[in-house]
């Protein structure tokens, strides 16, 4: 193996690596009402893997994860797939008008949302919300 392969592997490696600590809970129906129930602070993200602005939320959750591993302590972090469950009774009974839409719940309470936004810090404060 040269050098350069040796490189490529070693930096495939560590964004691998990065992205298995940071783990999302693809849902299934009554998910998000079994871990409320227990008490957890949840941060639901209802994307489709289509969407330019679902990706650009995911970078900026993903690097503030990483950056700060407090937000994986305080909250699960769940993925809601537009196209499977966008017409779905959660969507429905939170309202959620579309995909891009992040929302952070905890009880019975919702925490706060971003519908299509990209903005790093507006998400960051809508993840500092489930820090509380």
């Amino acid at each position: 193996m040269n050098r350069r392969d040796l490189l490529i592997m070693s930096g495939a490696a560590l964004l691998l690596a990065g992205r298995a600590s940071a783990s999302n809970i693809d849902y299934t129906p009554g998910l998000v009402q079994q871990r409320l129930a227990a008490g957890e602070t949840l941060f639901v993200d209802f994307f489709a893997p289509w969407c330019g602005t679902c990706r650009t939320q995911e970078r900026h959750i993903e690097a503030l994860r990483e950056e700060n591993p407090a937000y994986d302590a305080a909250m699960s972090f769940i993925r809601v797939d537009w196209d499977t469950y966008g017409r779905g009774e959660l969507a429905q009974s939170l309202e959620i008008p579309r995909r891009s839409t992040l929302v952070v719940l905890r009880g019975d309470a919702e925490l706060g949302r971003i519908v299509a936004g990209t903005s790093r810090s507006a998400i960051q404060e809508l993840m500092d919300l489930g820090l509380s």
